[in-house]
């Protein structure tokens, strides 16, 4: 069992408290607290910050888990709340969670308390801690990255809201993983963003929506898809609504491509990281009709390709089918050289395959 007290990294784990009523109500009144943490009585009152203080935290220590009240060490104030839960005994694993209040966000207090709880932990003999995140909790999975935890899958339909089921991300740290943060295999752009003046890229949003579905329902577009079936609104959205997790997963960067002098959305651009093992990313994009002709794709592409390469990848890759001339055209104006054609590769329409031709681009082959 974990001690009644762990105080580490500047934050106080402790016990609960009846004087933390009035400001465990208010945190967990919070609409983002609410969104995250579905379970939550709503609306919040004083009597169910008592309750939990009085009954539902000594019932998670007494069920073999912990629950602490995150507090300043110099004031004793509450901050948040950590604890553990789901614990199997035969397997040396929990889950661990939290939440912070308002006043107490974007200091690193999330990433302390759960740097300090997981070490005490390990310390008294858990093995394997998951951390379960809402897919569009980025801030979640933010901090579980920076507590060393590692991305290891989804769970589908696992987590519940007030409008239905949702998947859980799946982050997990071991006992004998090395101390420090998790190193991203996608960090974020500079700054949010490259540019070289006349095209932008940054990461997908959910406000781009409108912009990526008139994009990808194109006849144009669809054919190129994989396979080539319209999208649908909602699963357009649901991408832009999962871009920042995928990115921050490690799977890709999922970016829109805007017109710098209007910054509006002129195409997308992604780039899958296929690969980790061999250091190589497969690279998508297609651009808007009004934006075509204009030697914007060709400038985003060299703009991904330079990042990417300074991240680390070594090697990127892109197919396209033998009659899109457009595309090729992109690919070796930045340096990508045709390697071979892959026959019957895809699927296409009706049941039928499509061949595939296949570039690559190595650091010394950009020209862009």
């Amino acid at each position: 069992m974990t001690p009644e007290t762990i105080e580490a990294y500047g934050v106080r784990l402790r016990l609960d408290r009846l004087t933390d009523v009035s400001d465990t109500a208010a945190a967990c009144a919070d609409p983002v607290t609410q969104r995250f943490l579905p379970g939550l009585p709503d609306p919040y009152t004083e009597e169910s910050a008592r309750w939990w203080i009085t009954e539902g935290a000594p019932a998670a220590w007494a069920t073999g888990g912990a629950a602490y009240a995150i507090a300043d060490p110099a004031t004793d104030r509450l901050l948040g709340a950590a604890g553990l839960s789901h614990p199997v005994a035969e397997r040396g694993q929990a889950e661990i969670g939290y939440w912070v209040a308002p006043w107490a966000r974007r200091r690193g207090v999330a990433t302390a308390a759960v740097r300090a709880l997981a070490e005490a932990a390990f310390a008294a003999g858990t093995v394997r801690l998951e951390l379960l995140a809402h897919e569009e909790n980025t801030a979640s999975q933010r901090v579980a990255l920076a507590a060393g935890f590692r991305h290891e899958g989804v769970r589908r339909s696992a987590g519940r809201s007030r409008d239905g089921r949702h998947d859980l991300a799946v982050w997990v740290r071991l006992a004998d993983d090395p101390p420090g943060p998790t190193a991203r295999l996608l960090p974020d752009l500079p700054e949010g963003r490259l540019t070289d003046g006349v095209v932008t890229l940054r990461r997908v949003a959910p406000a781009d929506a409108d912009a990526l579905y008139r994009l990808h329902a194109r006849p144009e577009v669809v054919a190129n898809r994989v396979p080539p079936v319209p999208p649908t609104r909602a699963s357009i959205e649901r991408r832009c609504r999962l871009a920042e997790s995928r990115w921050l997963a490690g799977q890709s960067a999922d970016l829109a491509i805007l017109d710098a002098a209007t910054g509006t959305v002129a195409g997308g651009c992604a780039l899958m990281y296929d690969e980790p093992a061999t250091g190589q990313a497969m690279l998508g994009y297609s651009m808007l009709p009004e934006a075509r002709g204009r030697g914007l794709a060709t400038r985003a592409v060299g703009l991904v390709a330079a990042w990417a390469f300074d991240i680390g990848l070594a090697r990127l890759w892109a197919g396209t089918r033998p009659e899109n001339v457009a595309s090729q055209r992109v690919l070796t104006k930045t340096g990508f050289q045709r390697e071979g054609l892959l026959r019957g590769r895809l699927p296409g329409p009706d049941g039928t395959r499509v061949d595939s031709l296949i570039f690559g681009l190595l650091p010394g082959d950009r020209t862009t």
